[in-house]
């Protein structure tokens, strides 16, 4: 019996227009008043994760930046959190700049106004697939490593040949000091490097939070679509990678859906997996 729904945001929960189809708002209901447990498990910030949730009138669980974040949206309450090591961020950075990337910073600043730090002016073409012009909430620093905030992940977004390279590299030379994915499913850049906390990934802070509810993996489901999906959805007791995942999600699914993103898939599958 299941007894906890972890559904992810972009390409899974959402459309291409980043909107909720009304199937799934429904769906999430009525999931909600039937006893289960619903967590929205996303790589994005939580504050931009709560932005999208507005319609759902229910008390859910947001587990943001991939894990390392875990807030109850009804007070914001922090539940689970896991920031990079001081030493381990500034080895990243240094790194990242032989290489000439520009990294931007998630950060734990949520009630200060902020989410994430970059270290240029926010009009800088580096930035602009990526922050909105429209959404303040970033700071900018002259220099990273005089940083005092808690880190809770750095992104890289580009090339993907260019982002792989680098993401080799650094698991190459640093093994298990961090943990990284690239993200190929998305719509502002060719690729997305992630790197964060080695205990930062959306399934074992999902694992954590489901075992103080006294739910075994078992008892789970996990839906997505993305790269950063594929450990929550091997290791859950029903694994499901939406029709428009990556290979590498599809590779590892117990299930895949028949509707996209797009179709209302998360709808469909669970009503027919939960009897609804």
């Amino acid at each position: 019996m299941y007894k906890l729904v972890a559904i992810d945001l972009d390409g899974t929960l959402l459309d291409d227009d980043k909107n909720i189809p009304k199937e799934n708002i429904d769906l999430i209901n009525k999931l909600i008043d039937r006893g289960y447990e619903v967590v929205i498990a996303t790589g994005r910030r939580y504050w931009s994760a709560k932005q999208f949730l507005k319609d759902i009138d229910r008390s859910l669980v947001v587990l943001a930046n991939n894990g390392n974040i875990v807030r109850y949206i009804s007070n914001d309450e922090i539940l689970i959190k896991k920031c990079l090591n001081l030493d381990d961020f500034k080895i990243l950075i240094e790194e990242s700049k032989k290489r000439g990337l520009n990294p931007i910073l998630h950060v734990d600043r949520y009630e200060d106004g902020y989410d994430m730090v970059i270290e240029m002016k926010e009009n800088n073409s580096v930035y602009s697939n990526y922050i909105s012009p429209h959404e303040k909430r970033y700071k900018i620093v002259e220099n990273y490593l005089e940083l005092d905030d808690d880190i809770l992940a750095v992104i890289f977004v580009g090339d993907k040949d260019i982002l792989e390279d680098f993401y080799l590299d650094i698991n190459k030379k640093y093994p298990n000091r961090y943990s990284s994915h690239i993200m190929e499913n998305i719509q502002n850049a060719e690729a997305l490097l992630e790197i964060m906390n080695p205990l930062g990934n959306k399934w074992l802070s999902l694992k954590e939070y489901a075992q103080k509810k006294g739910i075994s993996p078992e008892e789970i489901i996990a839906i997505g679509d993305d790269n950063n999906d594929a450990q929550m959805i091997k290791n859950a007791g029903c694994g499901i990678a939406m029709k428009n995942a990556s290979q590498q999600v599809k590779e590892v699914a117990d299930i895949i859906t028949k509707k996209d993103n797009n179709q209302a898939g998360v709808a469909f599958e669970l009503r027919r997996i939960l009897k609804l």
